[in-house]
């Protein structure tokens, strides 16, 4: 069992390592994996927001930031909808998993056979009509809130399941959902219109009860293995840093990022984290996995000069000028004459808010090794 197991966790974790700049590469590879039901995950099912989006937000509006050049520069030269110069993190676990990459819900006619990508740029895990409450807007965001994706995941299987989907009992032994990462989006529109800290921390348990009734939920469809990412540490991200900058230099720590937000995010974390042993406690026969985007970034981070990011690029985006994420400014990036870097392979930050294609792949490798552990990786099959 032990040996089935390393050999499932040597394929997905050598595979996380490539780089796929090109389609007919990542088809290539994908043919070389073996097949992904001998670690138990057959199909995928992912909710978010810009993190994990694959074209949701582009298909719902084509204004949409991410829906320009030079997004998508380094994959396929044009942009797909995804939130960076090439793929994202969910595209480089499905291709360790041996899977095509997931095509997004709103794409008509698309080949859903081994998964969905619910997930949409900008999008809240609280409600448009909650965040009013508090004073928080949209600000040029998505409507499609997480209960609006649970929403579609329940009219797809609904349909699929009288065509070609089997949904009998323990049918989705063999997905694997991915819950988040969500939240981040609702801190970040609370912070950027003029809330304190202390507000976004007041927010933390809401936004953990949506994640929790949003695993629940899957849960009740079905779904043996869920993953539920956390927030990344926000005080490293350039577009933050930009709009909070500290006045000493006791507000920074020891790699140059802001400590109160980094403090706020791994609260959100140690909640989240409380919030799924909780679920898991409900549900003994499920298998639920937290994501530690946290500790991911951070070892990004203290090895980026031995995977050839530059250090003095570190808290730099490479497209923009100072990491505004707000895809109707003019700063912004993919915005007319917006300046960017010739070299997005030594930089973390592609935009202020998200990574470049070479981030995803590496933050990509520590989850796979992290996760695939703790997962029902081993499956029916002996090796």
């Amino acid at each position: 069992m032990a040996s089935s197991w390393l050999f499932c966790f040597h394929v997905l974790a050598i595979a996380s390592l490539y780089l796929l700049p090109t389609l007919a590469t990542s088809i290539s590879l994908n043919k070389q994996l073996p097949d992904i039901r001998s670690c138990n995950i057959y199909s995928i099912y992912q909710f978010g927001d810009s993190l994990s989006d694959t074209g949701n937000r582009k298909l719902e509006d084509p204004f949409y930031q991410c829906s320009h050049i030079p997004y998508g520069e380094s994959f396929l030269k044009e942009p797909t909808g995804r939130c960076s110069d090439g793929l994202l993190m969910i595209d480089y676990i499905a291709l360790a998993a041996g899977i095509p990459l997931l095509n997004p819900y709103l794409k008509a006619s698309a080949n859903f056979t081994h998964g969905v990508n619910f997930a949409v740029g900008s999008s809240t895990a609280l409600s448009e009509n909650t965040l009013a409450k508090k004073n928080i807007t949209l600000a040029g965001g998505t409507k499609s809130s997480v209960e609006v994706q649970l929403e579609w995941m329940s009219t797809y299987f609904a349909s699929r399941c009288k065509t070609d989907i089997d949904c009998s009992p323990g049918s989705l032994r063999n997905a694997v959902f991915m819950v988040g990462e969500t939240g981040g989006n609702d801190y970040n529109f609370a912070l950027q219109q003029g809330k304190t800290i202390e507000d976004a921390r007041d927010m933390v348990p809401e936004v953990v009860d949506i994640i929790k009734d949003a695993v629940r939920r899957v849960i009740g469809f079905g779904a043996a293995q869920v993953i539920v990412p956390g927030n990344l540490p926000i005080g490293c991200l350039p577009g933050l840093l930009t709009m909070f900058k500290g006045e000493n230099k006791s507000a920074y720590d020891d790699n140059q990022c802001l400590k109160e937000l980094n403090d706020f995010a791994a609260f959100h974390n140690e909640y989240l984290q409380q919030a799924i042993n909780t679920l898991q406690e409900e549900n003994p026969t499920t298998t639920i996995v937290y994501a530690d985007y946290y500790k991911a970034f951070k070892w990004l981070m203290y090895n980026a000069p031995h995977l050839g990011i530059d250090p003095k690029s570190a808290l730099k985006s490479c497209c923009g000028t100072g990491g505004i994420y707000n895809y109707s400014a003019t700063e912004g990036c993919g915005s007319p004459d917006v300046p960017v870097c010739s070299n997005p392979d030594q930089h973390i930050s592609w935009d202020g808010f998200h990574m470049t294609q070479k981030t995803y792949s590496f933050l990509a490798q520590w989850l796979v090794a992290d996760i695939i552990p703790k997962l029902d990786c081993i499956g029916h099959q002996d090796f």
